[in-house]
């Protein structure tokens, strides 16, 4: 099995995207980061969404402190007024540094050893400096069921 077989085409973010279509997009695709290519289309970052909900919604005395923290908490006294906030603003804060890349003819084996190497669960495909889509584990793991329920009915 190679990387083009469970390729997920995405969109991709551009400067001034608005994070509600960062999260739409994750959302319908069931991916949990989107490329950023800059004006002129070239590859040179990726937003998460745990990034973005880190930097909106988490506190660091948060992080630090989670196993103390209680059930009854709220970053924000009002949730609402912080999505109204949030979603509508342009992704550009939330742009992290650019991520592992892997190309389509690669042997999907090679691409779960570099997430386990890089600890991830995900990789942008990229061919000749063109983004293809992105490759999850979880998405590896879908296409080899199928190729097994393809192979007891061809039994």
């Amino acid at each position: 099995m190679l990387v083009r077989d469970a390729i997920i085409h995405t969109r991709v973010v551009r400067p001034g995207m608005a994070v509600r279509d960062v999260f739409d997009e994750c959302g319908r695709v069931h991916v949990q980061a989107l490329p950023f290519v800059d004006k002129d289309g070239r590859l040179t970052g990726r937003v998460t969404l745990k990034n973005v909900m880190k930097i909106a919604c988490l506190p660091e005395h948060m992080v630090h402190t989670a196993p103390l923290l209680g059930s009854f908490l709220s970053c924000v006294d009002n949730a609402q007024d912080k999505i109204k906030e949030l979603l509508p603003s342009p992704v550009d804060a939330y742009v992290r540094q650019s991520h592992v890349w892997i190309g389509s003819a690669e042997p999907a084996i090679k691409a779960l050893a570099i997430m386990e190497k890089n600890d991830t669960s995900y990789l942008f495909v990229v061919d000749d400096g063109e983004y293809q889509g992105i490759v999850t584990i979880q998405g590896i793991a879908a296409k080899m069921s199928e190729m097994y329920a393809e192979s007891l009915m061809e039994e």
